[in-house]
């Protein structure tokens, strides 16, 4: 059966006649959604199988099988090459070690999430014992009926600790091992800023934190609590009042939304999208009033309360009509730095579909040793993982053409999966001859303003 006829059949039944019967179905439907992800599980370790078989028996190397699955996986289901690989690690703990949770699971009795957390916590173990947790817990006999997420994880870390005493308390010394900060973005030009620590070390942290922010209220100091906290974090980890000394912006936007006022969004390389305002904001009066010009969510108190700083500015140009970055090539097998920030620029993420990881390398869609060129067309930036599945066998890229730069990924079913640019500003600008005098001589303006911006700098 496929989607489409499962969307026939789900059309050809009444909408429920009471409050009463539609909650009926909707916790059907929950059950259904449980008992398609354990197929999916199957499905996963069938996949797994056949391509480790097939891996072996062309001589890959025994530490080498299933390299590329989890990613085959992710593309089919959607999702990020990492979530496709923690997809292909829960399908094979549910599978081969935890029977009693796949069985809750395709019984609606658990959902997908609550089953990763049961698998989770019991990773430290051997199959044997994880196998034994699976029993003692017997997810399928109804053991967690109305338990919350946070229940279900407390009773699965303990039978975990009754198996496994030292393997569990091994588990908590090495994970300091782990301990890592992140950024991702937030609405309104906000950035999350994550880090992962000893709960001793993020306690004391806290707690530092907090007595400042008080002093600070009982001083005087108009900020909020949390706005004090978070200016302190800045402050005490850069060195510097407003947290920055000096920046290099690569922002991506239009000659019209710099000169004109368009309201055209810019994007940011490693943030997104910004409002123009803001970034006209950023290049005339510097990170501090932009970050706390009204609506934007900003963390300070009062405008231009910090010293201002030397903005440098890598003008980067959208070609009209179709917002394509200009060209560059090389004739060199690495790709040289201008051509580097250029791809960076261009793509903002890993290219692979559903993928959306910082860029750590520059690929060569049709490889270098293949003939491939070392191009803006050719490359593209991807991840790390993303780069190294695309070495396993099977696996294979080709530039495609359209209206931004187009790559095509096809896997080794031969699926194909098609991986466009990000829409730059200016895509829909009107390429007739007079709007494109009046670009030509707002570009001029862009270079003169940063003629200017770069002797200031100097």
């Amino acid at each position: 059966m496929t989607v489409a006829d499962l969307a026939r059949i789900l059309a050809g039944i009444p909408a429920p006649a009471s409050a009463a019967a539609t909650i009926d179905e909707i916790r059907e439907l929950e059950d259904l959604k449980s008992v398609l992800a354990a197929r999916q599980a199957r499905d996963a370790v069938a996949v797994d199988l056949v391509r480790r078989a097939e891996q072996a028996a062309a001589g890959m190397p025994a530490d080498k099988l299933g390299a590329g699955v989890g990613a085959e996986i992710a593309v089919a289901r959607r999702e990020s090459p990492a979530k496709g690989s923690r997809l292909l690690g829960l399908a094979k703990a549910l599978v081969t070690e935890m029977p009693r949770t796949l069985a809750a699971l395709e019984a609606g009795q658990l959902n997908e999430w609550r089953a990763t957390l049961l698998v989770r916590e019991t990773a430290c173990l051997t199959a044997a014992d994880r196998t034994a947790v699976d029993e003692e817990l017997a997810a399928d006999a109804g053991t967690f009926d109305g338990a919350g997420d946070r229940t279900i994880t407390a009773a699965a870390r303990a039978a975990a600790y009754r198996r496994d005493p030292r393997t569990v308390t091994e588990r908590a010394a090495h994970a300091a091992t782990e301990r890592y900060v992140s950024v991702r973005p937030a609405p309104d030009t906000m950035c999350y800023l994550t880090a992962l620590l000893p709960a001793a070390q993020a306690v004391a942290v806290y707690a530092a934190l907090s007595r400042h922010a008080d002093t600070a209220r009982n001083d005087g100091d108009p900020r909020t609590r949390g706005q004090l906290m978070a200016d302190t974090l800045v402050e005490r980890t850069t060195g510097t009042p407003g947290g920055i000394s000096g920046i290099s912006i690569q922002l991506v936007m239009t000659d019209r939304t710099l000169f004109q006022g368009d309201s055209e969004a810019a994007r940011l390389p490693g943030y997104g999208v910004v409002p123009a305002g803001w970034a006209r904001q950023l290049l005339t009066t510097g990170p501090d009033n932009a970050t706390n010009s009204p609506g934007t969510g900003g963390p300070g108190g009062v405008a231009g309360e910090h010293p201002s700083f030397p903005v440098w500015i890598r003008r980067l140009y959208t070609a009209p009509a179709t917002g394509e970055l200009t060209a560059m090539d090389s004739r060199a097998r690495l790709f040289p730095s201008g051509l580097r920030r250029f791809i960076q620029s261009r793509d903002d993420t890993c290219r692979t579909p559903y993928c959306d990881a910082p860029i750590r390398h520059l690929d060569h869609i049709i490889p270098w040793h293949t003939g491939g060129t070392t191009t803006a067309g050719n490359g593209a930036g991807l991840c790390e993982a993303c780069n190294h599945t695309k070495e396993a066998p099977g696996w294979s890229a080709q530039p495609r053409p359209g209206p931004r730069h187009t790559l095509q990924l096809m896997t080794p079913t031969g699926h194909t999966y098609s991986s466009t640019a990000p829409q730059l500003p200016g895509t829909a600008l009107s390429a007739t001859p007079e709007p494109r005098r009046r670009e030509l001589r707002h570009l001029a303006k862009v270079e003169r303003f940063g003629r200017v911006s770069a002797a200031a700098a100097a």
